[in-house]
């Protein structure tokens, strides 16, 4: 059915599993997507390190490395390949294959098919015991065991040793032993039988149909003292003697299991369909309380989680990984990889003060705690992460007190976010764990000024902005700013660097656009960041050119242009085009000694900055008469917010006769 064999080497390693996880390498879970749309068995070659899931719907055998990815698919000749079985080196692998009456014999090293037995009508199911090749075999109503001789050169098939079967039933048997059982899929109440091989035929030694409902998977112990079967009620891994079939014990999991696997070491993983519920159950031998639990994640589109395919779990030789079989509501199929799953899981809280003051003493709590208990005693590793110590530094370690607590005090020297790590590095019987909790430590706020707030500029005009920063304790850089006004123009960093022995920095900006400019200091260990902003005004630039005078002379004090009566003066305005700009045109008129408003105006701007507005009308009645125009720019009014409101110069002219 599944491997159940362990090679001299892996048991040497299974002995000194002490000295072996001390060096061996860390791994990750992993999972990778599987070609299959069906699975009717998985075996784990720990020799190549390699995994083998049989499809009987599409009559092949998928061959990945540990990590899931894909290395070969087996596809000739195998419709209906369901049962695996893996011999005691790992050099062969068996598969039977339902739908061609046969045994297909697979050399591991090549993954290439060297032979194949002709054996009983639909074979389902194959495992090694007593020194022969067992196979499960028959359609409905006509369920047999037979036996396939290793030992000789013809490999002698023999049949019809146990036809009170329904149909083909199930095998396995522990490596090494002389122990087989059979169990019979699917029905209700489910039957497994237990038989002595040693002689070379299966004689039958006790059988029971207490085994639940739906029976989906059994596995012998690896001293062959007991079966475990996953039947989908109970909602528990039932547990019988092989010898009687008498129940001794049972894994406490959840509702329809379908799965079991048993490491060499015996480990116990008992899983089952579970949309909602964990769905992988680890034991160690003869503990009916998990030491440690699996739920898949859900990569589908239903509300349920990924569930375990029937028989989809599988160890590693050396029980340091376990394999599991999934699909999803779409019927895509992975398999998933845990690393070190018989260590009972850990979990560690870390509790810090939410905030504190730097350079005074706080205290950090928490607790360690593991499905399997901890001894007093045990270390954990505390790391401390501020600006002083970005890459962390090393704490005194800290151990746990009888009940899983620990605490300790520290004074942090930096302030801002500090980070407190505190890891457990795990152990041969447990995961490592880790977690950390971050304290704002108090920072004086530094003094921080930029000059030049509020005030309004000429356009164009070259203005010195000086930064001022007052006592810190490593940072002296600080960063300035500007922020022209205007959405097409980007806030810009002008200038960074530290600031002089007076605590300055300064910066010339040439400014065109009412300006935000902003002075950064980054903080440091001792002081909080700061910013600080002055926003100062820009004018624009505003000419007004006049034309289609005869002439211009000096006269009341001002230059004025002279018009003939019939002419129409034309003044063409120029400034700063943006987009959607108009400038305003204010005209007025001398009268008995003061000037009045006629009226004012707004003109759109080309493209190019100009606006040229003709003065019209009956200038025979204009004649003596003093006027005078100019052009303006209102924040707002204007068109945009980009400038500072600009008057232009007012410009004079009179008509004659």
């Amino acid at each position: 059915m599944r491997m159940r064999t362990v090679t001299a080497a892996t048991t040497l390693a299974v002995l000194f599993s002490s000295a072996a996880l001390a060096a061996a390498p860390a791994y990750a879970d992993t999972s990778g997507l599987l070609p299959v749309k069906s699975v009717g068995d998985i075996v784990v070659d720990g020799a190549h390190q390699q995994v083998f899931v049989s499809d009987p719907s599409n009559g092949k055998i998928v061959v990945t490395d540990y990590s899931g990815t894909v290395l070969k698919q087996l596809t000739t000749d195998l419709s209906g390949v369901a049962g695996l079985e893996l011999s005691a080196d790992s050099g062969t692998l068996y598969a039977a294959v339902q739908d061609k009456d046969a045994i297909a014999v697979i050399d591991t090293a090549t993954d290439t098919e060297t032979t194949r037995y002709a054996v009983g009508d639909k074979p389902l199911s194959v495992a090694l015991a007593g020194g022969k090749l067992w196979f499960g075999y028959g359609g409905d109503a006509g369920g047999n065991i037979g036996s396939v001789d290793l030992t000789g050169d013809q490999h002698e098939v023999t049949l019809d040793q146990d036809n009170s079967w329904y149909s083909a039933p199930v095998l396995d048997a522990a490596p090494g032993t002389d122990i087989l059982v059979a169990g019979q899929l699917g029905l209700s109440p489910a039957t497994v039988a237990s038989y002595d091989v040693s002689s070379g035929t299966a004689a039958k030694l006790a059988s029971t149909r207490e085994a639940g409902s739906n029976l989906g998977d059994l596995q012998v112990t690896p001293d062959g003292k007991d079966v475990v079967v996953a039947s989908g009620a109970p909602y528990y891994h039932q547990v019988f003697k092989t010898s009687d079939l008498n129940e001794d014990g049972k894994y406490t999991t959840t509702a329809y299991p379908n799965s079991v696997a048993i490491a060499p070491d015996g480990t116990v993983a008992g899983g089952s369909f579970a949309w909602y519920d964990p769905d992988v159950y680890i034991f160690h031998p003869g503990s009916s309380e998990a030491v440690r639990s699996y739920d898949f994640p859900n990569t589908g589109h239903s509300s349920g989680a990924d569930t375990l395919a029937t028989g989809g779990l599988a160890w590693a030789p050396d029980a340091s990984r376990l394999f599991a079989v999934t699909s999803n509501d779409a019927d895509v199929y992975s398999l998933r990889e845990y690393d070190g799953p018989a260590k009972a899981a850990s979990t560690l809280t870390v509790n810090a003060p939410a905030s504190a003051t730097r350079a005074k003493q706080l205290t950090v709590t928490g607790k360690l705690s593991s499905t399997v208990a901890l001894p007093a005693g045990t270390p954990l590793a505390v790391t401390r992460t501020d600006l002083e110590s970005p890459n962390g530094k090393a704490l005194p370690a800290v151990t746990v007190k009888a009940d899983g607590t620990y605490s300790f005090t520290d004074t942090p020297p930096a302030g801002g976010k500090v980070t407190y790590r505190v890891s457990y590095a795990g152990d041969a019987g447990h995961t490592g764990a880790s977690a950390k909790d971050t304290v704002d430590v108090s920072r004086a706020k530094p003094t921080l000024s930029l000059n030049n707030n509020g005030k309004v500029y000429a356009y164009g005009k070259d203005v010195k902005f000086t930064a001022h920063l007052g006592t810190t304790y490593k940072n002296r850089t600080v960063e300035i700013w500007a922020d022209p006004f205007g959405s097409d123009k980007p806030n810009k960093l002008v200038k960074s660097g530290k600031v002089d022995s007076h605590g300055n920095l300064s910066v010339v900006l040439d400014l065109k656009r009412d300006t935000k400019v902003t002075a950064k200091f980054s903080g440091d260990a001792r002081w909080q960041p700061r910013s600080v902003s002055s926003t100062v005004g820009a004018k624009v630039s505003i000419s007004m050119s006049v034309s289609r005078q005869y002439k211009s002379k000096k006269a009341w004090g001002q230059t004025y242009y002279y018009f003939h009566k019939t002419k129409n003066p034309l003044f063409t305005t120029k400034m700063p085009y943006y987009d959607g700009r108009a400038q305003r045109f204010d005209f007025q008129v001398y009268y008995q000694g003061r000037w009045y408003s006629d009226t004012s105006q707004y003109f759109a701007l080309a493209t190019s900055g100009l606006s040229k507005v003709e003065f019209g009308g009956n200038h025979k009645e204009d004649v003596g008469w003093r006027f005078r125009v100019r052009s303006d720019y209102i924040n707002g009014s204007s068109g945009d917010t980009v400038n500072s409101t600009t008057y232009g110069a007012w410009k004079y002219f009179t008509f004659t006769s």
